[in-house]
């Protein structure tokens, strides 16, 4: 409600800048301002540094949400989402909307961030052509990118890499086009740059440098074909994305008659020239500086937040030291101070291309002024520390390179000083989360939630980590990490045990004698485990699924759904084919794609059309849109390559045949090669299995090659495929029992550990296999295709009708 005595502060950008600004003023003046927050984006405030996450799907868009819509409500602010500010009348106070509406202010923040550049080149109307800078950026440019052969990224700096790495992971060849000497030309040198981008080659990506894009070529519907370089040559490719850099977004600024150079004007308090409007973030130009980075952001919000609610009207920002770390496609890099020497330095330096590391210090009358570190950045707390107090340096300089760094063996964190800064990405120091820990917060999440460490990136963890067990002797644990589901707050053995106790067989039964809440997250994960636990007796809720699960059908952004049936161990046959072809003409599949997994995916498919496409099909769910058993993927192996020792393809069908349907903590994929060549890349799948040159088979598990890539463990070798079949069985119960919900085996074998492992399904320490192969085999016998049930019973006839988009209100405080 809005009281008389408050003024009225209107904030314009609801980004990480605008929203960081307002959660500060809350801190220090909880009551003090009516807050009217103005955002262009249809969202709550989100963290704009994990979008590569969210475009190569490791994260969902709701997962990197910092500040959601219940946030606004509960600290009574007035969010007007979706809504662009279009002007500032300074005489009346007020600012006009582009919906025509206009907002009256006492106090007025402008942070409206900044926007993509787009080079000025023929054929960025195409379609096909994108930037790279929002949700709706990510979801567009993972929609498009699922259907093309090639795609180019013109723009080699951070962000450009960043869309480079996501693009990836939906399929198509990657090439990025830098028009410098080198990739990350602002953070790094010529040699730095050279490392990076073998880096980047090993992993697949192709790297243009010197490359100045004259055109974007297009085809006769009006579609990227290709890019054409200032040199007269082309590169062919299906779509671009744009990421060659950002500028100040002070469009409303200039609007507004109010003076800008690259960015708005502004003081020392962030104060621009005009009365009561301030200006903070990358919108911002403070002496001469425009700064894209997070950390001196969030210092200019510290003080701006000091000098509107007077807690500290003395608060000062006087610039900010470039120093940043960062990971790029998997490689670790960091820069700080300046980059190329001047003449009188002293340079050091240590390179190994091959190794993917270099190493640069500059050092100018025996001080530090500029450092870059790619591949190994361990001593990057150090070099920060001697760059911004001006310490004296050893007389030996490669000892800031590789003696011990801070954190590191020999070297406590209990020894680093107060003032070091574990967060770089919120500015949070070592004495700020001493202090948190020494009031009792002790453990990741309860300091992160205290003082936003290891909320940004993420790369600080493992020293807040080892902060907590310095200062507090060790980490506890987090009873909410460790719950199976929030809506229970059990472990996961005590939630099976209580389950099976009380018979609860369905979710709303749980939900009801153990639960605390309806969330919907938690709904998943439980009708996942009563599955697993009560096979045919398990009392299904429909509205306990995912949408997915539901209709056994991947929901597409534009609202239809992609359909893969089962095809085992890549195998199938002429008459399958055509009725693969048969079934895509009757329905109008606009797209007809081979899957990594070996299978085909009839992509497009209206909802309303998926019971009769079952049925057409006639063919079992391939189970590629739910926590399950995925595919097997195969190699030829014996039957016809002369390099196979053993049957691939015949053990990755008969493990189809056997575990189809089987539903896990998460989805599970597996792989069989026919030789220790590995063309079914088993070492990068949850369970691969190898044939060995003896003609042994090598059971390995905990493999990952998304965007996290880990090979997997070798767990035992056998000889028959009887033995395969049995251990692939023991470990894929075991996983089913004690593995937590959505946790991939990539994460759960660590955890429980290797050795671990071979002591109770290899060797039988415990006595426990006989009955992790019995129950795994009750979940088998009860296990019914999908498509057939559903068409059979037509249970749910009425959840495949058309169904119409429906608004959604916007939440205004």
């Amino acid at each position: 409600m809005l009281m008389e005595n408050r003024e009225r502060l209107v904030v314009i950008g609801n980004g990480m800048a605008g929203a960081r600004v307002v959660e500060e003023i809350l801190a220090r003046a909880p009551r003090m301002f009516h807050v009217t927050m103005i955002g262009a984006e249809p969202h709550g405030n989100y963290n704009r540094i994990l979008l590569s996450n969210v475009l190569n799907g490791s994260q969902d868009a709701s997962e990197i949400i910092m500040n959601p819509l219940e946030w606004y409500a509960r600290n009574h602010i007035e969010l007007l989402a979706g809504v662009r500010a279009f002007t500032i009348d300074r005489t009346r106070r007020l600012v006009l909307l582009a919906d025509g509406r206009t907002v009256e202010y006492d106090r007025l923040i402008i942070a409206t961030g900044s926007r993509p550049f787009v080079p000025p080149i023929p054929g960025t109307d195409l379609a096909g052509v994108f930037v790279f800078r929002t949700i709706d950026d990510c979801e567009q440019i993972a929609r498009y990118a699922k259907g093309v052969k090639t795609a180019a990224v013109i723009g080699g700096g951070l962000l450009g890499l960043e869309a480079a790495r996501g693009l990836m992971t939906h399929g198509p060849a990657v090439h990025v086009i830098e028009m410098a000497p080198h990739l990350m030309a602002v953070q790094l040198d010529s040699a730095g740059g050279a490392v990076l981008g073998k880096a980047i080659n090993d992993l697949g990506v192709t790297a243009h440098c010197g490359a100045a894009t004259a055109t974007i070529l297009g085809d006769d519907d009006g579609k990227v074909r290709g890019l054409r370089f200032k040199d007269g040559g082309e590169l062919a490719c299906d779509m671009v994305v744009i990421s060659a850099g950002i500028r100040a977004n002070i469009e409303v600024a200039k609007d507004s008659a109010m003076n800008c150079e690259r960015g708005i004007l502004v003081d020392d308090q962030m104060r621009t020239p005009y009365d009561d409007i301030y200006a903070v973030g990358e919108c911002a130009q403070h002496r001469g500086v425009v700064y894209g980075l997070v950390a001196p952001i969030w210092e200019q919000c510290a003080v701006l937040a000091d000098v509107i609610t007077g807690t500290n009207p003395a608060s000062a920002y006087h610039g900010s030291l470039l120093a940043t770390k960062l990971k790029v496609m998997g490689v670790n890099v960091a820069s700080m101070g300046e980059r190329d020497e001047k003449p009188g330095d002293e340079a050091v330096k240590y390179e190994d291309v091959a190794g993917g590391v270099y190493k640069k210090l500059i050092v100018r009358e025996g001080r530090l002024v500029g450092a870059i570190l790619v591949g190994e950045i361990d001593a990057y707390g150090d070099l920060v520390k001697k760059l911004t107090t001006g310490a004296a340096l050893p007389a030996r300089r490669s000892e800031l390179l590789f003696g011990a760094p801070a954190g590191a063996a020999g070297v406590s964190v209990a020894d680093l000083p107060d003032d070091h800064q574990v967060c770089d990405c919120n500015g949070v120091s070592k004495g700020a989360i001493v202090k948190v820990v020494q009031e009792g917060k002790c453990t990741v999440a309860a300091v992160g939630a205290c003082t936003r460490a290891g909320t940004g990136c993420g790369s600080c963890k493992k020293m807040v980590k080892d902060l907590i067990e310095a200062v507090a002797g060790e980490v506890k644990a987090d009873p909410s990490e460790a719950w199976y589901v929030p809506a229970v707050p059990m472990e996961k053995p005590a939630l099976v045990e209580e389950i099976r106790k009380r018979g609860l067989k369905s979710v709303s039964a749980v939900l009801a004698e153990l639960g605390t809440g309806q969330d919907p997250k938690s709904k998943n994960g439980l009708a996942s485990l009563l599955k697993s636990m009560w096979n045919d007796e398990y009392v299904d809720e429909r509205d306990a699924r995912f949408i997915n699960d539901r209709v056994h059908a991947n929901i597409q952004k534009d609202g239809t759904f992609s359909v893969v049936p089962r095809i085992y161990g890549g195998i199938t046959s002429a008459d399958e084919l055509i009725r693969f072809g048969e079934v895509a003409k009757k329905y109008n599949v606009p797209m007809v794609k081979i899957t990594g997994g070996q299978r085909i995916d009839l992509l497009g498919v209206k909802k309303e059309d998926l019971p009769g496409m079952w049925r057409d099909l006639g063919i079992p769910s391939g189970y590629a849109y739910t926590k399950a058993f995925r595919t097997c993927k195969t190699c030829v192996g014996t039957e016809f390559c002369r390099y196979g020792t053993n049957d691939s393809t015949g053990l990755g069908v008969d493990i189809e045949r056997r575990f189809q349907g089987i539903e896990f903590p998460a989805k599970l994929k597996m792989a069989v090669s026919g030789c220790p060549r590995n063309c079914a890349e088993s070492t990068v799948k949850d369970i691969g299995i190898i044939a060995s040159e003896g003609g042994d088979w090598d059971i390995l598990v905990g493999g990952a090659a998304g965007a996290s890539v880990r090979k997997a463990d070798l767990l035992c070798r056998v000889k028959t495929k009887a033995e395969a079949m049995v251990m692939t069985a023991r470990f894929m119960q075991y996983y089913r029992e004690h593995g937590k919900w959505l946790e991939r085996t990539y994460d759960f074998v660590p955890r429980v550990g290797l050795d671990r492992l071979k002591e109770l399904l290899v060797d039988d320490k415990d006595g426990i296999c006989a009955g992790l192969e019995e129950r795994l085999q009750e979940s088998i016998d009860t296990w019914e295709d999908p498509w057939a049930a559903d068409t059979r019973a037509n249970a749910y006839a009425g959840q495949f009708e058309r169904t119409r988009a429906v608004a959604l209100p916007v939440l205004n405080g």
